[in-house]
């Protein structure tokens, strides 16, 4: 059989009801720490951005540095004023939130995240919340960004890096999200390298039909744009209904 791969993905797809797609909120995850979050978030803010939308990236947590919350500001549009709006929690050790609270000392602000989330959320029409390394991570001894996730009632965008092993990380995580009784937007296969190989080219094939995704959309390695909806072709069976990414707020 020939090997196939996905088509790099092209701007400029057209939208015929853009009602649909208003006040989106996602929660991007992923299988592990560089997976490519804060790079799959950028570009889909900028395909909302495209669109005439406002939408900003919000990074609850920062640790170690504030690198991926800048690049999520600079992706918004309009930029939000400070860096504090889009990151209100920042521990200097790179390390998890509740590791590296134990260190400093500083407990991560519960309430001061929500508060900042839902700021941003009275300003503009999109709001992309980053999580900080998997889906499980602690950020104290009883909270975890999962926990984060139920009390903002956000669906969750999982992205994997398309690789060997990646079936088991990503099953993981799908099953612990839908366990939480949380919406599972979809899964991006990102193609961290521009390598393929037998996992990377059949991972997408057999995770369709272990979970079968709202949507499931490959971005291969170094794509600059994306487009949102996303393409006919990358959606599989159940049909994503837009009630499961929108929300009235």
């Amino acid at each position: 059989m020939p090997e196939t791969s996905p088509q790099p993905l092209q701007s400029g797809h057209s939208i015929t009801n853009p009602d649909l797609f208003k006040a989106l909120k996602l929660f991007v995850t992923g299988t592990g720490t560089g997976v490519g979050k804060t790079y799959v978030t950028q570009l889909l803010l900028r395909a909302l951005s495209r669109l005439g939308s406002s939408a900003a990236g919000f990074k609850p947590i920062a640790c170690g540095e504030r690198t991926d919350a800048v690049d999520l500001a600079a992706a918004s549009s309009p930029e939000p004023a400070s860096i504090d709006d889009v990151n209100p929690v920042f521990f200097k050790n790179p390390a998890a939130p509740m590791a590296a609270s134990l260190i400093e000392g500083n407990k991560a602000d519960i309430p001061a995240i929500k508060a900042a989330y839902h700021a941003l959320a009275n300003q503009y029409e999109h709001i992309l919340v980053e999580g900080i390394g998997g889906w499980a991570v602690p950020v104290t001894a009883g909270y975890s960004m999962a926990d984060l996730v139920a009390d903002l009632d956000l669906p969750v965008l999982v992205v994997v890096d398309n690789r060997l092993g990646a079936l088991n990380h990503t099953i993981l995580t799908v099953n612990a999200i839908r366990a939480r009784g949380l919406k599972l937007a979809g899964i991006v296969l990102n193609h961290v390298t521009d390598a393929r190989d037998a996992a990377s080219i059949s991972n997408r094939t057999i995770l369709e039909q272990l979970l079968t995704p709202p949507l499931m959309l490959d971005i291969l390695h170094d794509t600059t744009e994306i487009e949102w909806p996303f393409p006919a072709g990358q959606h599989t069976a159940p049909p994503l209904d837009d009630r499961d990414l929108a929300s009235e707020d």
